[in-house]
């Protein structure tokens, strides 16, 4: 008879497969190749939770390249970004990424034209912090965690009785 634990990372694991559009599964499976003991992940979480750590201060930044208009610092973020997903197989979130990497390119000389393009760049932003959110809730799950989110969303349904 397996372990409580084996049969956990098992059911965790389908649920990643069950999120094909958000995570890649293979390409997660080859980070979780890397750990030295199954049980343990440790070397896969560091590299989840580092890249959680990573995405969160390049959400600030974009924010704030954002509110100045300095498209190349932007871009760059994008870039960044992208390439940091991409590896982890994050599918939703490098695809978005991607598409602010190039919003430079896409910004017309035509004021109005322009206004429209910054709000499809704020509208992008926003989806992926959404779809980075979603993400970060599996991935924690994966790894045994209860997302903080998911903490937070439950206590107001649980009121304290004097």
């Amino acid at each position: 008879m397996a372990p409580a634990h084996e049969t956990s990372q098992d059911d965790n694991f389908a649920e990643l497969q069950e999120h094909a559009d958000l995570i890649d599964s293979d390409t997660f499976e080859q980070i979780l190749e890397m750990d030295d003991d199954e049980d343990d992940r440790e070397f896969s979480q560091g590299i989840v939770y580092g890249f959680f750590e990573q995405a969160e201060s390049t959400f600030e930044n974009m924010d704030k390249a954002l509110n100045d208009k300095n498209w190349d610092s932007l871009s760059s973020l994008g870039h960044f970004l992208k390439g940091s997903s991409a590896t982890l197989g994050l599918i939703k979130v490098r695809d978005a990424c991607e598409k602010i990497q190039h919003c430079k390119e896409e910004l017309p000389d035509d004021q109005a034209d322009k206004d429209k393009a910054i709000d499809g760049i704020k509208k992008t932003l926003k989806e992926v912090k959404s779809d980075y959110e979603e993400v970060a809730k599996i991935l924690k799950r994966f790894f045994g965690e209860s997302p903080e989110s998911e903490k937070d969303e439950k206590a107001p349904e649980s009121p304290e009785s004097d």
